[in-house]
Parts: C-alpha cells; sequence; structure tokens
C-alpha cells in the first residue's frame, strides 16, 4: 500500500508593502479554489477587504490567480496551494497543510468558498476544533449520487452563508439545512465606478464600433463564463424566433470566456449556424470597461438553467440603469424586482422561466415595444434598487454582524456551537 504524499510547503505572500497585516481581534482563513474570475473568486477577495479594513487578520489560501495581488493589496496574506484539486489524497494532504497553518498563524476561524477546498478546510477545522463556514455562491448541479455527497459538504458549516434568499430556500429545500443556521449576505456592487453618468459617450461609442454595431441597432447583452448552465443556448434559440418573426435592428453579444475547458463553445457556434443566426450574434472577447459595455447595452440578459444565486453581471447591469431580462433560475426577486412579485409601478426588469425560448422571446418584444421614457424608468427603478440593498457599506455591515458571532466566543468553539441547540 502506496503512503500518502507529505504534505507540501505552501508559498506564502505577505500583504504588499506599505499595508501591514493588522493584528486583529480574529484571524479568519479563507479557502478558496482558485482566485481568477469566479464569483467565489470575488467573493474571497471582497470578504478578505471586508474583515481587514475591520481590523481582522486573513490569510486567504488558493491557487495563484489574478486576484491574488488584490488579497495582498487588502492587507491579508496569501499562501498558494492547490485545494481546487479532487483528487482525494490530495483533499486529505491540504486539510493536513491546512490544520498546520491554522495553528501557526492562531486562526478563530476557517471559511471556505468552494467544493473541493471545503472538504479540506472541514476536515482541518475539525481536526483543530475551530468553527467552520461556508459561502454558497450558485446552486450546484446534484445528477447523481455522488455530486449529492460531494456538494454536501457547502452544507456543513456551522454557518452556511448564502448570497440571495433563492439560494437560502435550495439549501434548505436539499440538505434540511435549518434557517438559523443559514445566513443571507448579498455581494457588492461598486456603485460610484457602475454609474451611467459617470460614462463618457467615447467608451461608449468604442465599444459599439468594436462589436460592429450601428447607432440604432438594440443591443442584448449577456454576460458570464461560457458555460451551459449559464444558458446561451437559450438566447440563441429565442434570437431564432425573433428573426422569424421578423424582427430587424438588433444585435446580440456574448461577453465571456470559456477558459478553454468546455466543449459548450463549439455546441453554441453549431447551434449559431443551424439557426441562421450569425449576423446578429457576436462572441465577443472579456471586456475592461465593463460600465462601458453595459452602456452600451439596450438590455442585459441572464438566461440562466440551474440556479445562480447572484449574479454580479445582473447587479451591475441594473446599476448602469439597463433594463435586464432573468429566467427564474438566474435570480430571485430579492435580487431583481419583477412582476408579480412586485406591483408595475416597480418593476425593475422582467423574468420568463428557464429553458423557455419562446417565453424568452416574448420577453424581448415587450421591452422592444415600450416607450423610450418607459424603459428608462425602469432601468432607474433597477438601479435605485442595488443602491440601496447591495452597496459596499451595507454588504461590509451584514458580514461583520455574521462575525461578532465568532469574536465573542474567541477562544471557545463550544460555545459558538452551542448556536447550532436551537435548531
Amino acid at each position: 500500500m502506496s503512503s500518502l504524499p507529505a504534505p507540501e510547503t505552501p508559498a506564502i505572500q505577505q500583504p504588499a508593502p506599505g499595508l501591514r497585516e493588522p493584528r486583529g481581534r480574529l484571524c479568519v482563513l479563507i479557502i478558496t479554489p482558485t482566485l481568477d474570475i469566479g464569483a467565489a473568486d470575488t467573493g474571497a477577495v471582497e470578504l478578505a477587504r471586508i474583515l481587514c479594513d475591520a481590523g481582522h487578520r486573513v490569510v486567504v489560501v488558493s491557487r495563484t490567480g489574478r486576484l491574488a495581488a488584490d488579497v495582498t493589496a487588502a492587507g491579508a496574506t496569501f499562501v498558494a496551494l492547490d485545494v481546487a484539486s479532487k483528487n482525494p489524497f490530495v483533499i486529505l494532504r491540504n486539510a493536513v497543510v491546512l490544520m498546520r497553518l491554522a495553528r501557526d498563524r492562531q486562526c478563530d476561524v476557517i471559511h471556505a468558498l468552494g467544493r473541493a477546498g471545503a472538504w479540506s478546510a472541514f476536515a482541518a477545522a475539525r481536526l483543530s476544533r475551530l468553527p467552520f463556514i461556508t459561502s454558497w455562491y450558485k446552486g450546484f448541479r446534484e445528477q447523481n449520487l455522488f455530486k449529492r455527497l460531494y456538494n454536501g459538504v457547502m452544507a456543513r458549516g456551522d454557518r452556511v452563508v448564502a448570497v440571495s434568499e433563492q439560494l437560502a430556500q435550495l439549501i434548505t429545500d436539499r440538505y434540511g439545512t435549518p434557517w438559523d443556521k443559514i445566513a443571507v449576505v448579498p455581494v457588492s456592487i461598486d456603485i460610484p465606478r457602475f454609474d451611467p453618468a459617470a460614462v463618457e459617450r467615447e467608451r461608449v461609442e468604442a465599444l459599439r464600433h468594436a462589436w460592429g454595431v450601428r447607432r440604432d441597432t438594440k443591443v442584448i447583452l449577456i454576460v458570464g463564463r461560457i458555460l451551459r448552465r449559464k444558458g446561451h443556448h437559450v438566447v440563441v434559440k429565442a434570437v431564432q424566433r425573433l428573426k422569424e418573426m421578423g424582427l430587424k435592428d438588433f444585435l446580440c453579444v456574448f461577453v465571456g470566456e470559456d477558459r478553454g475547458r468546455t466543449h459548450y463553445t463549439g455546441e453554441l457556434w453549431d447551434l449559431v449556424l443551424t439557426t441562421g443566426t450569425m449576423d446578429v450574434i457576436r462572441m465577443a472577447a472579456p471586456v475592461a470597461d465593463m460600465p462601458a459595455a453595459y452602456a452600451a447595452a439596450s438590455v442585459v440578459v441572464s438566461a440562466a438553467v440551474q440556479p445562480e444565486g447572484v449574479q454580479r453581471a445582473v447587479l451591475e447591469a441594473q446599476a448602469m440603469a439597463r433594463p435586464v431580462i432573468v429566467s427564474d433560475l438566474a435570480a430571485g426577486p430579492d435580487v431583481v424586482l419583477t412582476a408579480p412579485a412586485v406591483p408595475e409601478g416597480r418593476v425593475a426588469g422582467l423574468r420568463f422561466p428557464a429553458g423557455d425560448d419562446a417565453a424568452l422571446a416574448t420577453a424581448f418584444l415587450r421591452l422592444f415595444s415600450m416607450p423610450e421614457p418607459t424603459r428608462a424608468a425602469m432601468g432607474q427603478r433597477g438601479r435605485d434598487w442595488v443602491a440601496g440593498h447591495f452597496d459596499p457599506a451595507t454588504v461590509a455591515e451584514q458580514t461583520l454582524r455574521l462575525y461578532e458571532e465568532f469574536l465573542a466566543d474567541r477562544g471557545n468553539p463550544a460555545a459558538f456551537r452551542r448556536i447550532k441547540q436551537n435548531r
């Protein structure tokens, strides 16, 4: 029988020069599989920034990625470790590394934001007798018993954080997680950056020119990685219906990347060819100037076919006062105000059943048939909603309120676990 590989010594990157690691009231060990462009990746940076700004010490463990510099810039310590691996031996080895790291850094809490890393973090937390938190950013597919077991670690936290009410409901429905164990803490949006008044016309025109968009062309914008669960194929079929109905002067732009790890992009191109929609669909490269991209759009769409939790693109689009169309799995009523959850006078977008391309086409026609002042009012209501519920200060306050429980019971994990007795 082969022996388990010895735990590796992770590479540690201290906070950026000039940002001394604060000696705060808590030390939080955050584990996220990657630090690139995903919701959990961005969430890890946001969480580190909130905790560091409040005077806590933070150690972030992940694969090295483009956001690693943001972690150290926030004042946290970054530790490079392959916590994205699904190999059981690597997961077990990482658990030993995390346990030692938690001990050496005198960590008080372990917080996981991804499944593979969460298994290692869960084992390390139990071995170290530390409180364990998990954060959900989307609903995971459970196509078989193995997947259900694998995903189930995200429901094992002493506290389970969901980014939306819709996602919290999914967690309790699937795993029977008590509501008093779940905390709903949304993501935050940089409201000043995503302000339509702050985007110069030249930036917008430059993007429309790059996309080949004429001045009078309506732009349907879909933002996010090219993945099947995002429902790009549903949009293509809806666009085909729009063409068959005779709608003109519109262009559908997909802004995202597949990172070469999915066959879905090829399947999507095949669908575009077979539906005869190549003339009205663009697959654009990722855009650096996203405020200008939203400003260039007539509507922003999420056609997700599985629960998405909270998509930043949907919130950013609303912050830019763009009307949105979302599937019923893309965003709940706490993210996008739609009928019948709210009266028509408060609606900030339209909703359709996930996977129903005919209903999506109908939503497009309804939106485009509205007078411009009506669409503008809808967009402004979305901006007001996001500014009031997803601004950084509000989200930071909710996050820190969650950690107050750990602060009160620092050094006594058993006291924290007594919270669960009221389940």
